[in-house]
């Protein structure tokens, strides 16, 4: 049994992205460039935000790739369409950084090569990780126990909401 505590709207969620693209914007306004991997499913719907939001401020070239991974097992990580990273600027973005292992496996493939910069971005971040990975560019920041997940809500390419469940034994 499962109890949701939502600590987004669809409304502040996306209050939260423009904020967080703008910050992006700031941060490499001198950048002719920006590769925006968004980490499939949320995260890429979130990545899409970001690209379409960045389109108004950054003057750069924004280039926009999906990731794809087993989040539960990273073992065959993808990206789409491959391209040379090398000299690259990056933003790996994903829905949530939970325990910081999904996005950690996502830089392998960017390590195999030599991007001139890797920046992270999630929606929600959970404040104790069990993997060494600083987010970047954070929406909101909650504290949990091991026993709460936090989800990130989408429906036709929008984000809803982000929600807490504390897994309850029976």
């Amino acid at each position: 049994m499962s109890n949701r505590n939502y600590i987004l709207s669809k409304e502040i969620a996306n209050k939260k992205l423009q904020r967080m693209a703008m910050q992006v914007a700031e941060e490499n306004y001198s950048e002719q460039e920006i590769v925006i991997i968004g980490i499939k499913d949320n995260g890429l719907t979130i990545a899409k935000k970001i690209a379409a939001l960045l389109n108004d401020t950054f003057k750069g070239n924004i280039q926009l790739l999906e990731l794809n991974l087993n989040k539960r097992n990273p073992g065959i990580i993808s990206i789409e369409p491959l391209i040379d990273f090398d000299n690259r600027n990056v933003l790996l973005v994903d829905d949530v950084a939970n325990s910081g292992k999904t996005m950690l496996y996502a830089m392998k493939p960017l390590l195999e090569k030599h991007p001139a910069r890797i920046q992270t971005m999630a929606l929600v971040e959970r404040t104790h990780k069990l993997y060494p990975v600083d987010v970047d560019y954070v929406g909101i920041s909650t504290a949990t126990t091991m026993e709460e997940h936090i989800f990130v809500e989408v429906e036709n390419e929008e984000v809803v909401g982000a929600y807490l469940i504390k897994e309850i034994d029976n």
